[in-house]
């Protein structure tokens, strides 16, 4: 079984409904969800003029490949309403792999660990909930000092 961090956030209509329909979807199609943080509000990150998402870390635990949960993870947001017209644009749902296992994978299409998890606050405020001692592959820091060396 494969241990993975997924990230989640949404900022268009009912955000509670869209994280709720997510986790459900999540543990039918993809793995079981060991831990959940809270649902934290945030700004939005790298665009002005959206409203504010709701966000939160899971753990699941799949037998599927990175590869593989990643073209799963993009049917169930399809399934959930999400569209991809531009980068980072509101969104129902956003459902991003943010660790999988400790791997390092660097491919067309995916990048894990996710490519800005360590300079999003609303990404580590959440895991840090429930992983504060988990060692991020790449930089060689916890989660906890992550989240110190945060400017904002």
């Amino acid at each position: 079984m494969n241990s993975v961090y997924l990230g989640l956030g949404t900022n268009i209509g009912d955000r509670n409904k869209h994280l709720e329909e997510a986790r459900n979807v999540i543990e039918e199609q993809l793995g079981a969800i060991l831990c959940s943080s809270t649902i934290i509000e945030t700004s939005p990150w790298g665009v002005e003029g959206q409203d504010n998402y709701l966000n939160q870390v899971i753990l699941i635990h799949t037998a599927f490949s990175a590869q593989s949960l990643l073209q799963k993870i993009h049917q169930v947001e399809l399934v959930l309403g999400r569209t991809r017209d531009k980068k980072w644009e509101a969104r129902i749902i956003d459902i991003d792999i943010l660790f999988f296992n400790d791997e390092i994978i660097d491919i067309d299409n995916l990048c894990i660990p996710h490519s800005f998890a360590h300079l999003r606050r609303f990404v580590l405020q959440p895991l840090h909930e429930i992983a504060p001692d988990y060692v991020h592959p790449l930089l060689q820091k916890t989660v906890t000092q992550l989240l110190q060396d945060l400017p904002d």
